[in-house]
């Protein structure tokens, strides 16, 4: 079991090289390309090994998934090689540590449970939008206007609620965002990053097994191997209710949690903008409770 396992690990890891090797042009490591035609995209794994300064056999082994206990000076020479960023280079040395650990269970799911005070939380945040996220992006909680902001949304059941799902399989997602495109290779490339140091978690491959079969947009993203983590951003949506609206977006990681994080969109108070979220609170979709947890069954509800 443990060299089955660790086979699964270090073809992960080669995925994540032949993907990065891939996707190098010779130009940008400066090499120099003759007049024939290159029948192999990005780099040649020869050219790799030699910028790397290792033998091309051993790169072969660990491309093929054939070594998986790579040496951190072997990871960084190979990260500079590839003009890795620091997330990118993280990334690698996260695949390479999980290899070598031979890891033979998959790890649970973990729990959906929001606790109490983080609901409440929730409410004292309107009117600006706010939600509950798991590390797989399903919806756990939310306030009114973190409901009502993605347009649609509410449509589904509330153990179906999920952005990743959202972005790729719902009818109005296009419509909501303008920079569609971006929106979901950022996506994409958040759960590539979370998925490949916890490639056996049942939350997230059958979130990524869903949307492989049902989005050829989605399976074309998750081929390139992009990783990346989070960042405060601005963004647009055009809302079908409240018209467009620009705001600052955060997440916040929740301390003793299995990856749940809070995400909060904010304008500046007396801005258009800022009209708009409150008319987004004051109209949008009621639930039975308004930070009502997926797996809850209600409750009492606000009296506004």
């Amino acid at each position: 079991m443990a060299s089955t396992s660790a086979h699964s690990e270090g073809a992960e890891l080669g995925r994540y090289l032949r993907a990065r090797r891939t996707q190098t042009s010779p130009e940008h490591v400066g090499l120099s390309v003759g007049a024939g035609v290159r029948r192999t995209p990005g780099l040649r794994r020869e050219e790799l090994a030699t910028l790397a300064g290792i033998s091309i056999d051993y790169y072969v082994r660990l491309e093929r998934g054939k070594e998986t206990r790579p040496s951190p000076a072997v990871l960084d020479s190979l990260a500079r090689a590839l003009h890795m960023d620091d997330q990118e280079g993280q990334h690698l040395r996260e695949l390479a540590a999980r290899a070598a650990r031979y890891v033979s269970e998959p790890p649970p799911a973990p729990s959906r449970t929001v606790r109490p005070h983080l609901k409440l939380l929730l409410e004292s945040l309107r009117p600006n939008p706010a939600y509950v996220i798991s590390r797989s992006m399903d919806v756990l909680a939310w306030n009114r206007g973190g409901l009502a902001l993605y347009a649609g949304l509410d449509d589904w059941p509330a153990r179906h609620r999920n952005l990743a799902r959202y972005l790729f399989l719902h009818p109005a997602a296009r419509d909501l965002f303008p920079d569609w495109d971006r929106q979901i290779t950022a996506c994409v490339a958040r759960l590539r990053a979370i998925a490949g140091t916890a490639p056996d978690a049942p939350d997230l491959t059958n979130l990524v097994g869903e949307l492989l079969l049902k989005s050829p947009d989605f399976a074309g993203l998750w081929e390139r191997y992009e990783v990346t983590g989070r960042k405060p951003a601005r963004k647009t949506f055009r809302h079908p209710h409240v018209g467009t609206i620009t705001l600052t977006s955060q997440s916040l990681h929740v301390e003793g949690t299995p990856g749940q994080r809070i995400g909060v969109y904010t304008a500046e108070p007396g801005s258009p903008d800022h009209d708009a979220l409150l008319l987004l609170d004051m109209t949008g979709p009621q639930p039975a409770h308004p930070a009502r947890t997926a797996e809850s069954g209600g409750g009492r509800p606000r009296r506004d």
